[in-house]
């Protein structure tokens, strides 16, 4: 879709386009249509960005809580947004074996614990492998950082999903 398609769309069609690429955030999406018009995918992209940027410490914690587990059980429940399986999927973390998996599960557990929402990264920016790895690097930052690595990690998903729905190469 192009950006004039996206800059006369109503609300509600807005909201029902755009309502995840801030995974289960369809709020964000309602505050930023008013921004329009927008220029093209940088310009949409900078109002997402802006929206969360503005938001309190505890905002920013609830967007990063509506984040599923990576490679957790939340796709047999239903829980991860079509998004996010599809990222997920390509990804490769679906079918990580099962020792790999209770590692990888220990540390999220760990990492929930330590910062109070979930891990959060752009998978589909990543391979696999290397998923664990930066799990254990950024278990042992201190959460200031973390909070702003988690929050950058969900603007590049963010990125990418705009970038989808526009038809344009992220």
């Amino acid at each position: 879709m192009d950006i004039e398609k996206v800059n006369s769309m109503g609300f509600g069609e807005f909201v029902d386009v755009f309502g995840n690429v801030i995974e289960r955030c369809p709020l964000i999406a309602a505050a930023v249509w008013s921004k329009r018009p927008f220029s093209g995918l940088g310009d949409l992209e900078k109002h997402f960005f802006a929206f969360i940027d503005g938001l309190p410490l505890s905002g920013q914690e609830g967007v990063l809580r509506c984040h599923p587990e990576l490679a957790g059980r939340q796709p047999q429940c239903g829980r991860h947004s079509a998004e996010s399986q599809r990222e997920q999927s390509a990804a490769g973390l679906q079918n990580l074996g099962a020792a790999e998996r209770l590692r990888f599960t220990e540390l999220t557990a760990q990492y929930r614990t330590r910062f109070g929402f979930p891990f959060v990264l752009a998978v589909r920016l990543s391979d696999p492998a290397a998923a664990p790895r930066e799990l254990a690097r950024r278990l042992r930052c201190p959460p200031a950082q973390e909070l702003r690595t988690a929050l950058g990690e969900v603007k590049k998903i963010c990125h990418l999903r705009l970038a989808d729905l526009l038809g344009e190469q992220p």
